[in-house]
């Protein structure tokens, strides 16, 4: 058996899914999977887009980052509910949770869905075909949400074969199998290949992936550059990319994600850098870390990247002060396209407990007050009252688990779900 073996879990739909369920175990006598439904905006207002669909939504037309107003007309007994992107994190923790049951070889690329290198566990099967099936029945069963899982020897591959036929499926697309498998569809079916790729691909007379595949490569490059190259080497099953299993070592210390959405709000863009923030000083506490170095990355929906970093003159642990810092960074290197992955990174790492050299800002604050001592300044809590609260806090996941506690302004407000302009990727 090869041991180069990758597995592609994708949930299924997964904002809606995930809604259902929790309608579900509410009581709710519906599931929403199996009717005309979506998720997002709202009907009363006709504001918004569709984030997820239904598959019965999907037969009517319905297609994913339309305006809601277009899908009532196609629809006009659509079911309309809301997201809850908070909820949504939770459910994805859980599915990760579930699958490192089965190996801690993951690497997680979205909110629902991630690679497993398979060569750990394969003694423990008979096939990477039985591995799947358990993995997809043992989610189902425990968490009540369907995935797809792909399997492949190459990481585009199994990452195309979790999107062939829906839902609760498991697909296999090894490289001896793409021609019978892969080059029969539209070239738009390509991972990686964007509308004004496919446009242009068009323009050349290619329509489906086993003509990208025998096209010259150098033809290809001259009018999409590099990825033009990319794709023709995924339209042969070429990809050289394992699964990123490593873990990161604390001579820096970070977190990124790639959204299941494009964001190009501030608001929504500054609420993800503040979870991502909080994740990365509470990564920094418990390996008794603190940082002098900050920096943001940022990846949009071109796949051009763009990065920012600052060094402080007081290293920090707190989740607070480098979600600050991400803040600013951000407003300083975004160009205003819409975003596709997010990243908070901290490096220069000291001890903690190292000493200290005090800075003007500190002297700024009486800490028996917990306020700013300068007149007419925005009163603010001082350093260490904010460093009590990241050990209250700390002290409370730890007992009760990371979702215990969570600040207000990550909670989804009706607000949110009905001025929030996303693109889910489903």
């Amino acid at each position: 058996m090869n041991s180069e073996i990758i597995l592609h879990i994708d949930v299924n739909s997964a904002y809606l899914s995930w809604t259902a369920v929790k309608m579900l175990n509410e009581g709710s006598n519906v599931d929403i999977r199996n009717i005309p439904a979506i998720i997002g905006g709202s009907r009363k207002e006709r504001h918004g887009i569709v984030l997820a669909k239904s598959i019965p939504a999907k037969k009517y037309g319905i297609v994913t980052g339309e305006p809601i107003t277009n899908a009532l007309k196609k629809c006009p007994e659509l079911m309309i509910v809301p997201p809850e992107h908070h909820y949504y994190q939770i459910q994805s923790e859980k599915c990760m949770e579930v699958l490192r049951s089965f190996t801690p070889d993951i690497e997680q690329v979205s909110i629902d869905e991630c690679y497993m290198d398979f060569s750990g566990i394969q003694n423990k099967f008979s096939s990477p075909m039985e591995a799947a099936y358990e993995i997809k029945d043992t989610i189902k069963n425990q968490l009540g949400f369907t995935v797809n899982i792909g399997i492949s020897d190459v990481k585009v591959l199994a990452k195309m074969a979790s999107d062939f036929t829906k839902p609760d499926k498991v697909h296999t697309l090894y490289r001896n199998e793409i021609q019978t498998k892969m080059w029969q569809l539209p070239v738009e079916d390509l991972f990686m290949a964007g509308k004004s790729s496919v446009d242009t691909l068009h323009k050349l007379g290619i329509f489906n992936i086993g003509q990208l595949a025998k096209s010259p490569v150098d033809i290809l490059e001259s009018h999409l550059k590099s990825h033009g190259r990319t794709l023709w080497e995924y339209a042969n099953g070429i990809d050289e990319n394992g699964v990123n299993t490593v873990k990161e070592e604390l001579k820096g210390v970070g977190n990124s994600t790639t959204l299941p959405y494009d964001l190009d709000q501030i608001q929504d863009i500054e609420k993800i850098l503040l979870q991502l923030s909080e994740k990365v000083g509470g990564r920094l506490r418990k390996g008794k870390q603190m940082a002098k170095t900050v920096a943001v990355e940022v990846k949009y929906n071109d796949f051009s990247k763009s990065s920012r970093q600052t060094t402080l003159d007081r290293a920090t642990d707190s989740g607070t002060e480098i979600y600050n810092l991400s803040k600013m960074l951000f407003r300083q290197l975004w160009n205003k396209k819409p975003v596709r992955l997010l990243g908070v990174r901290t490096a220069n790492l000291v001890e903690q407990g190292e000493p200290e050299q005090l800075s003007i800002m500190d002297m700024l604050y009486d800490d028996n007050k917990g306020d700013s001592v300068l007149a007419g300044e925005d009163l603010q809590p001082s350093r260490e009252k904010i460093k009590k609260l990241d050990r209250a806090l700390d002290a409370i996941k730890n007992k009760y688990g990371n979702n215990a506690v969570s600040r207000a302004s990550l909670l989804q407000t009706k607000s949110d779900n009905t001025k929030s302009k996303m693109k889910d990727k489903k």
